[in-house]
């Protein structure tokens, strides 16, 4: 359903060459907030993800709302012509393929430049220009050299984080660059080639404990060997087999919880009086913490943390979240169709303006729908449109191919 007021980036015309994760979310990001977005997928089967099962069954319907698509067989002079004849018009070009792909495809930067020098131009790739620039990656690759993977498992067990954090990442960093380069625009006239890459977003992430290292001369074990911070900020399992995370991180938190749970006795034990005590007495002082919350169900657990102001969470799977009550209420969660049939409610861009959401106004394109109209606008007749579906240079819908003749 589309929102009454206008989306800030409405007039923006954004081409997607993205597939899988990263560039689908600099996509998406767009899509939420206004932009038309057409993603550019091959003749025949559409893009992979369209097709992957396992833990990429979701990728296409979660990052791929809200936008149109385009069907074009890049490898044919006709294909590549129609795509350069959109380059002209468009404001946006996003692309997120292998090194040198868009160049053999004959619509790299400097191609696509010559024909719209207003065009931002957005490259997401593995790497910034340097050493490592011609490698293919893989959000668990940078994760594993970035030293992700090694803070996120325990000592000698590097693990990757559980979800596609720096194709996510680095795809909103390149959303960024965009805007930004949009905006300057206003002002110079021209576009200009953004890039944004898995690798440095990495390193940003990790750039904490690069700074902790500098600034001590230690470096920081991996987070589930991290030294302690906080008395309290521990999983507690509960009466009925479910676990909370408390995280008292403060006195005055820790005098909050004793007169919630009714503590009476730590409450006036000198011992525990600060942080840095409770810290001290850990090895008797959680173990019986724990004992003692363990004799709660997990909603007695939260309903007293709530009371007592002090930071709680259940440890909620992602399927959980469908359910949220927060989510829901907030409207945090649009209903998207699902390739199968059916929906499902999946999370919104985790941004406002001026307290307006950025809804669901499209459901995820079948193969080229949307395109017709775009074809018509760059000046084709519908005989031509026609021709061109026949012999396979563009897909269309049965719908839209109809509409043209």
């Amino acid at each position: 359903m589309r929102s009454p007021q206008k989306l800030p980036l409405e007039g923006i015309l954004v081409l997607e060459l993205g597939h899988t994760v990263m560039g689908p979310t600099a996509g998406l990001v767009l899509a939420d907030m206004g932009a038309a977005v057409y993603k550019v997928e091959r003749t025949g089967k559409g893009d992979d993800t369209r097709w992957l099962k396992g833990f990429g069954a979701g990728f296409f319907t979660y990052f791929n709302r809200n936008k149109k698509s385009v069907s074009i067989d890049l490898k044919s002079d006709k294909g590549k012509a129609i795509l350069l004849k959109l380059v002209a018009k468009a404001d946006v070009l996003i692309e997120n393929f292998g090194p040198e792909t868009v160049e053999r495809l004959g619509v790299g930067y400097e191609a696509c430049r010559r024909c719209n020098p207003r065009l931002i131009y957005c490259s997401l790739k593995g790497f910034m220009p340097g050493p490592y620039e011609k490698r293919p990656a893989l959000d668990e690759v940078v994760q594993m050299m970035g030293g992700l993977a090694y803070m996120t498992g325990p000592s000698g067990r590097p693990l990757r984080a559980g979800t596609s954090i720096t194709d996510i990442l680095g795809g909103s960093y390149g959303v960024i660059g965009i805007l930004a380069a949009l905006y300057q625009r206003q002002f110079t006239g021209r576009g200009q080639l953004v890039q944004a890459t898995l690798y440095e977003s990495v390193a940003f992430l990790v750039g904490q404990h690069m700074a902790i290292t500098a600034i001590t001369g230690h470096a920081p074990p991996p987070m589930p060997d991290r030294g302690r911070a906080w008395s309290i900020y521990d999983l507690f399992n509960t009466a009925d087999g479910e676990q909370v995370f408390i995280g008292a991180t403060s006195d005055r938190h820790w005098q909050r919880m004793c007169e919630t749970f009714g503590f009476a006795d730590w409450a006036a034990d000198q011992r525990l009086a600060t942080n840095q005590g409770r810290i001290e007495q850990r090895d008797w002082f959680l173990p019986e913490l724990q004992a003692r919350m363990i004799r709660y169900e997990k909603s007695e657990l939260m309903a007293l943390s709530e009371k007592a102001g002090i930071p709680f969470a259940p440890v909620a799977r992602p399927q959980d979240l469908f359910d949220d009550p927060h989510l829901n209420r907030s409207g945090s969660l649009a209903e998207t169709a699902l390739p199968g049939g059916g929906c499902a409610k999946l999370p919104k861009i985790p941004l406002r303006m001026d307290q307006a959401p950025f809804d669901l106004r499209l459901n995820p394109p079948a193969v080229g729908e949307g395109s017709k109209a775009l074809y018509t606008a760059l000046g084709f007749s519908d005989a031509e449109i026609r021709e061109l579906a026949q012999a396979g240079v563009v897909e269309l819908p049965r719908e839209e191919w109809e509409a043209a003749g």
